[in-house]
């Protein structure tokens, strides 16, 4: 586990090793998320969309599943 040390700036350095293994480099900007008690510092993503498409690829279409079921549902009614 890795600790920083908040300066009197409120400034935290965040160590090369862990720079290096996310691709920070300076001028970057992150995220600061709140998980109800949990602080993250996370990457922020220069292209979202891009960056997540293909993530939820599989064998089967969620649209096409999606539709068939939706189908199913109407021919039950």
């Amino acid at each position: 586990m890795t600790t920083a040390t908040i300066s009197a700036k409120g400034w935290i350095v965040i160590p090369v090793d862990m720079r290096r293994k996310y691709g920070l480099n300076p001028g970057d900007s992150v995220v600061l998320v709140d998980y109800g008690g949990v602080l993250s510092i996370v990457p922020r993503l220069s292209d979202p969309i891009g960056q997540a498409a293909g993530r939820f690829k599989g064998k089967t279409s969620l649209v096409d599943a999606l539709l068939a079921e939706r189908a199913r549902e109407r021919a039950s009614e």
